[in-house]
């Protein structure tokens, strides 16, 4: 059994906990506004932008998963939690080894590149810069610590394309504006996956990059969804300069190790959306 601290305890990290406590770990979870009901997560309440909060909290724990998000898109709320919240949690937690969980929008390439964990990493978004510094300091900070990039997160709950697609947008056709996602069952199933190979002895690698088999592009995913509530296909957009995500990101590390995804594309992915139209 291990003792397990998950900072930023939300979605993924609620998800992910129950995973873990299924399987044998105790664990807890570090929240600002942990739930009123009762759950099998130990929660403790604290804002990691005050070093205060922490100062009173058991440091005994094996394994620290940090998972965090911004309050909004402000510059503010980025170093808030990257920048000094942070700092505090290092610390707090020097010794404890980490799993962070990063974005792969610390990646600055936007003309349809491959990426990978070996590929530049010099966001021009202020906000990119923060999360790409914070995986510097993480790394630093102890030889075991691990960063993984997850591409943009979907799944029940986070149906930004689903409504989009429905609405008839103007979407680039031509060329490719290419689109990298990961399910959330799949982003609770790498980090437990990684966990397992560290408890395991495996030797493993600073970064993983998170995304689905899959960058396919804007045009074809929306075509797609539309399809599949039967809406009208988008209209046509000319291509333009506002296209800063435009890369595909490449999973073979993660693969080569031995994780294999539950949704591998966005077909297996959003198989239920036609249900909400029937």
């Amino acid at each position: 059994m291990a003792r397990i601290l998950i900072v930023g305890c939300g979605d993924v990290g609620m998800r992910l906990g129950k995973r873990l406590i299924a399987e044998g770990h105790r664990v807890t979870g570090l929240k600002r506004q942990p739930p009123d009901v009762g759950e099998e997560i130990r929660y403790l309440k604290a804002d990691i932008s005050n070093a205060d909060a922490l100062a009173g909290l058991d440091a005994d724990f094996d394994q620290l998963f940090f998972i965090v998000s911004a309050d909004g898109r402000s510059e503010t709320g980025y170093r808030a939690v990257y920048q000094t919240g942070l700092r505090n949690v290092l610390e707090k937690f020097p010794r404890i080894p980490w799993i962070f969980v990063s974005s792969t929008s610390v990646y600055g390439q936007s003309r349809g590149e491959w990426v990978d964990e070996m590929s530049p990493a010099e966001p021009d978004n202020p906000n990119a810069r923060l999360i790409r510094e914070a995986e510097k300091r993480v790394l630093a900070a102890h030889p075991g610590n691990i960063v993984v990039r997850f591409s943009g997160i979907y799944g029940p709950g986070r149906e930004h394309l689903v409504r989009l697609a429905a609405s008839r947008p103007a979407i680039q056709q031509t060329p490719p504006y290419y689109t990298n996602r990961i399910h959330r069952d799949d982003c609770v199933g790498v980090l437990a996956f990684l966990f397992e190979q560290r408890r395991a002895g495996r030797a493993l690698d600073a970064c993983y990059l998170a995304s689905d088999d899959d960058p396919a592009s804007m045009w074809e995913v929306v075509s797609w969804l539309a399809e599949r509530q039967q809406c009208p296909l988008p209209a046509v957009k000319e291509a333009g300069d506002d296209a800063p995500m435009n890369k595909r990101c490449n999973n073979a590390r993660l693969k080569a190790l031995g994780y294999r995804f539950s949704y591998p594309g966005y077909r297996e992915g959003y198989g239920w959306v036609k249900a909400l139209r029937d």
